[in-house]
């Protein structure tokens, strides 16, 4: 009898953190679909919400910005989002840290010439406060 109720502890643990990890990784999706419409149009109150003090953003091309750099550019920068979808998105939440890779496929303006953005992106999500924010992003030519 004491093995049986074991395994249905066991069993109620297993399900528990399944149902925790999901609830965690759609709360980081729902981030990471906010931080991308901010990028298409920004408002700053919301996008220093979403990213960490500590951010470090890295570009496919090498440069890397900090917080304020990263929302500067996004207001007065010649590079224009029109659209931003993922494709093959994974997100794996390991206590208060999230890492979360997906193609990153947007429509664009650089200087009112329009382009296609086709890329990888690794980005690091950390739960500061109750609330997921973006703490490192790496995007690499594919």
């Amino acid at each position: 009898m004491k093995k049986i109720g074991l395994f249905f502890a066991f069993m109620m643990f297993v399900v528990t953190n399944i149902y925790s990890q999901s609830q965690h990784e759609q709360a980081v999706a729902t981030a990471v679909n906010a931080l991308h419409n901010n990028v298409v149009n920004p408002e700053r109150k919301a996008l220093d919400m979403l990213v960490s003090d500590a951010l470090s953003y890295g570009h496919s091309a090498g440069k890397v910005e900090n917080k304020e750099q990263f929302i500067d550019f996004l207001f007065n920068g010649p590079f224009k989002f029109t659209s931003i979808n993922t494709a093959d998105q994974t997100i794996q939440v390991s206590g208060k840290n999230a890492v979360v890779r997906h193609i990153f496929i947007g429509k664009a303006t650089n200087a009112g010439v329009p382009t296609d953005i086709r890329l990888g992106n690794l980005m690091v999500w950390r739960k500061e406060g109750g609330k997921w924010k973006l703490l490192a992003r790496q995007a690499f030519k594919l």
